[in-house]
């Protein structure tokens, strides 16, 4: 039933497309007639409305409206399905930043020493002889005047040697304060004895000022204590014809042990 309506819509709606060309060749014929464009528009627009009753006059039959129905999902499977939406494109991320390889290091190439050639030696001036100059005459001799002889003078006399300090003999050594020497105990323990022969100078005061030993007991304690001994000593002036004489004298200090 729903087919039978279909067809009968179909039909009818080639039959009001068959009239309306037949209109439409009708409406050019009159145009060929001598139809102004206002009725021609008007003819069109009369066929239009034909077309849209007739259409409406078929919807109003129920079993064409129901045809209609039916036949409606079968115009909308025609129309193409659409199309999904695209995906969002992927932003990846962006590649990892490899840094360079280092560069091997430029070797400089070694210089090229050219040698220059040695520059030529110039040319060595001409030897030119030269005349010996005439040599100049000798002075005259210088006329030497003889001086008079110096006067011979006498060197003189060699001055006289200092006096030798004179030796005051043992038996005029007089003292004020005799030598007084102490016997080192060390010395006496190890039973050290003997005889030191002083050697002093007395001046005109009787001061004693340089002590010596003249002759050595053979034991270094007991030279020591009898030049200790003399030094502190005061002797009485030297006179020799009622004036003091500065002289050596010769002091011996004996070292015995008591037994």
């Amino acid at each position: 039933m729903a087919r039978t309506a279909s067809v009968s819509l179909h039909a009818a709606a080639l039959a009001a497309n068959g009239d309306a060309r037949r209109s439409t060749r009708r409406a050019g014929r009159r145009d060929d007639d001598g139809l102004s464009p206002s009725q021609r528009h008007a003819l069109l627009l009369a066929i239009a409305a034909l077309h849209v009753a007739g259409g409406w006059a078929l919807l109003q039959v129920r079993e064409v409206r129901e045809a209609v129905v039916a036949a409606a999902p079968l115009f909308v499977s025609l129309i193409a399905p659409a199309l999904p939406e695209p995906a969002p494109p992927q932003v990846l991320p962006p590649p990892p930043v490899v840094p360079p390889p280092p560069r091997p290091p430029r070797v400089r190439p070694p210089e090229r020493i050219v040698a220059t050639p040695p520059a030529p030696s110039p040319a060595p001036p001409p030897f030119v002889v030269q005349e010996p100059e005439p040599a100049p005459a000798p002075p005259a001799p210088p006329v030497v005047v003889a001086a008079p002889p110096a006067p011979v003078v006498a060197p003189p006399p060699p001055a006289p040697a200092p006096p030798q300090p004179k030796t005051i003999p043992a038996s005029a050594v007089q003292y004020l304060e005799p030598p007084s020497p102490t016997y080192p105990a060390q010395s006496k323990r190890r039973g050290e004895t003997g005889r030191v022969t002083v050697r002093v100078f007395i001046d005109e005061r009787g001061g004693a000022r340089d002590v010596r030993v003249d002759r050595s007991s053979g034991h270094p304690r007991l030279d020591e204590a009898a030049l200790v001994a003399v030094q502190r000593a005061r002797f009485k002036p030297y006179t020799e014809n009622g004036l003091p004489q500065a002289g050596w004298a010769f002091i011996p200090i004996d070292f015995e042990l008591e037994r």
